[in-house]
């Protein structure tokens, strides 16, 4: 998953259960990668230029997540069998 031009690309992403993630700042600014609502899993720090944040997806399900710091980017991974 690219993070560049303050969005996530691509916007929905559609993997297998089991498959691990990896979001990558190609933006000057720092970005995170985080679960919209309350318990979600995703849950990184401030990603700094080139950082990146790994999770494996273990349940299926869609997952919504945003940019904490910057609100509008928001983006969805779509987990089945």
């Amino acid at each position: 998953m690219a993070i560049k031009n303050f969005a996530f690309s691509p916007v929905t992403l559609k993997v297998k259960t089991g498959t691990t993630v990896t979001w990558t700042n190609q933006d000057t600014d720092a970005h995170t990668v985080t679960s919209t609502g309350s318990g979600g899993p995703l849950r990184s720090a401030a990603l700094a230029t080139h950082a990146t944040y790994r999770y494996r997806f273990t349940a299926p399900g869609t997952y919504h997540y945003l940019c904490t710091i910057h609100p509008f980017m928001t983006a969805t991974v779509e987990v089945t069998r």
